[in-house]
């Protein structure tokens, strides 16, 4: 299926989307006001999941992981709407079809993206085995160590070409985030205000990942949204909290926001000079220290890396499934819909 796509309409930070969603004087049942007070307030509490503890809890590997199964249960959320809604794809708006398809590639580059970044950090945990394996032996081993640390701090300070383009496609969504207009139909509206809620929290929870991955603050946006919804209380709090605490450790010089390879690095500045002449016998006890904490640190930051890509998998497969199954719906209802090419497929059959 292809259609021409339409420009996107610009972001305007004040302006109020649900003049295109629900205009005044718009009437919602009160089984679809239901629906969607219901999926917004589900939407808020998953919001408010979002806010750690405590500031040291931001961005580390287990606050990605609650993250990224956040974003799997809301993507997963608005799909049963859909199906609650009762809005067959039949009748579905052309434009709503073109935004949602354009937004799933999009989002499925992002996860590439991040998967690719994943991989990376974790090929990294190699040269850490390596280096620690040789702090066991002569002197002549403690060289290989070390080179196995350079080149660990070389591997983890290199850049991901992925990643480059991730800012970018993030803009893009974020300036279409108003969508489409709804003239006649209710279910419509309700869906293309959930999609809304959707969206904005899709997109802020991947700009944090991929400011994150990349090392550097220069993209992060305080993503602007309107006062209309359930969410708005909590999404702001949530935003809020998180921005400033990122720019906080960035501003701390810090290599990155993540904590577990935050910590991983300062376990190996610690250890290399320990090793870089030599081991002198009085220092036994403490290069047996610093090993052992090395070692927990590293097993830590690959088991976390290992526990985020099965959920940013797990995301992949939730986008590319909804997709296919969009598709597949589009690909039926044009069949139906054209008798003649039902009775030439039959016709092709009996041939065969």
């Amino acid at each position: 299926m292809s259609r021409p796509q339409e420009p996107h309409r610009p972001f305007l930070p004040f302006g109020n989307p649900f003049k295109f969603i629900l205009p005044k004087g718009s009437y919602l049942s009160p089984k679809l006001l239901a629906l969607l007070n219901a999926f917004e307030e589900s939407l808020t509490e998953r919001v408010k999941s979002l806010k750690p503890g405590s500031k040291e809890d931001i961005l580390t590997l287990s606050w990605m992981t609650q993250a990224m199964s956040t974003l799997c249960a809301i993507h997963t959320d608005v799909k049963t709407l859909i199906t609650e809604l009762e809005l067959p794809v039949c009748d579905w708006d052309e434009k709503w079809i073109d935004v949602y398809l354009d937004n799933s590639v999009k989002l499925l580059d992002i996860c590439i993206a991040f998967s690719s970044d994943i991989s990376r950090l974790n090929q990294g945990h190699l040269y850490l085995q390596c280096g620690l394996h040789n702090l066991d032996g002569t002197s002549n081993q403690f060289m290989k160590a070390r080179s196995s640390f350079d080149g660990w701090k070389q591997h983890i300070n290199s850049k991901n070409p992925r990643l480059e383009n991730c800012f970018a496609i993030l803009d893009s969504l974020t300036e279409s985030l108003n969508l489409p207009k709804i003239k006649n139909s209710a279910e419509g509206k309700v869906l293309m205000q959930a999609m809304y809620g959707v969206r904005v929290v899709t997109v802020f929870i991947l700009s944090m990942f991929a400011v994150t991955f990349s090392g550097s603050t220069k993209e992060l946006k305080d993503l602007q949204i309107h006062k209309t919804c359930l969410w708005t209380e909590a999404f702001v709090d949530v935003r809020d909290f998180i921005s400033q605490e990122i720019r906080r450790i960035y501003s701390s010089g810090r290599i990155t926001a993540l904590k577990e390879l935050e910590v991983v690095d300062t376990s190996v500045k610690k250890l290399y000079p320990l090793i870089q002449n030599g081991v002198d016998p009085n220092e036994a006890e403490q290069l047996h220290l610093l090993t052992s904490n090395l070692t927990e640190k590293a097993e830590k930051l690959s088991g976390g890396l290992d526990v985020l890509a099965k959920e940013a998998d797990r995301f992949f497969h939730i986008l590319l499934t909804g997709r296919d199954s969009l598709l597949c719906n589009l690909r039926i209802d044009s069949t139906v819909s054209n008798p003649a090419e039902v009775n030439n497929n039959v016709e092709r059959e009996d041939v065969r």
